[in-house]
């Protein structure tokens, strides 16, 4: 009986030595996964490269869904964090969530490069959305028809620059593309087109235009001086605390820390 006993206790120890060993591992390592807007994608892959750099075995993920969808996943509990690039409106803050200002972004207006236009008006650019101004000659540019260029229903990038712009449900756009990048694409390869991007994603291939005589960078962003502009913001769940990882993450991300990471993807940090 002695014996018997004895057997069951070491196997009761050897299970308990393992669950520990499991725990600690979760611990040491963990995942916090993060889905929303694509116009976070160069400042939230930076930080995610930089937390998991500094983390050892710590995992990050990114599913650059668009801000509904990023809103709609962590009020689901499908991530951990989500990311908008608007802010959240009452609803959806009164439905149990809750709004951390990351950063701040210019929304570029963009155009092709082979476009002579160089500056537009706040109402200008209201105009051209609505269809009031449809041929670029008016403007002083060629004689072609505006091809409009936007974000889909849903996107914090759309929903940002139409509450600009006071174009909100009157854009008559030509094409409702998906990602920061598809309008990137797209208004590059049309010398007619016309569209609105996060400041972070701009490349050579497309020319930003001033707007009332500013041209969108990160200074003028910060000082306020550049009109079309919006909070990168990271979406928790009220009241929940996050995992250990998680909140390592936030933390970090939320701290002076990550200011200069910020500012190398493009972005204005709120910290």
């Amino acid at each position: 009986m002695k014996r018997i006993f004895s057997l069951i206790l070491t196997a009761a120890l050897a299970v308990s030595t393992l669950a520990a060993c499991g725990q600690q591992s979760t611990s040491e390592g963990g995942t916090v996964a993060t889905d929303g807007s694509t116009s976070m994608q160069k400042v939230i892959g930076a930080l995610g490269e930089a937390f998991e750099q500094n983390n050892d075995g710590a995992t990050f993920t990114y599913n650059p869904t668009g801000s509904g969808s990023g809103i709609t996943a962590v009020s689901e509990g499908r991530c951990d964090i989500g990311l908008s690039s608007r802010s959240l409106k009452d609803d959806e803050k009164s439905a149990g969530l809750t709004e951390t200002v990351l950063a701040y972004d210019g929304i570029a207006i963009i155009v092709n490069p082979e476009n002579p236009i160089a500056n537009l008006s706040l109402e200008e650019i209201a105009k051209i959305y609505t269809g009031e101004i449809a041929n670029w000659s008016e403007l002083g540019g060629n004689d072609a028809e505006i091809v409009l260029i936007g974000r889909e229903a849903g996107s914090g990038t759309r929903d940002g620059f139409e509450s600009i712009t006071g174009t909100e449900d009157a854009c008559r756009y030509r094409q409702e593309l998906t990602s920061t990048g598809d309008v990137i694409a797209t208004v590059s390869q049309n010398p007619d087109a016309i569209g609105y991007a996060s400041l972070a994603a701009l490349n050579d291939s497309v020319k930003a235009v001033s707007v009332d005589g500013v041209t969108v960078s990160e200074a003028a962003v910060k000082d306020g001086s550049y009109a079309v502009q919006r909070p990168f913001v990271l979406v928790t769940r009220t009241g929940e605390a996050l995992s250990e990882t998680a909140q390592k993450f936030y933390d970090f991300a939320t701290s002076a820390d990550a200011a200069d990471i910020i500012s190398a993807a493009g972005a204005v940090p709120a910290v």
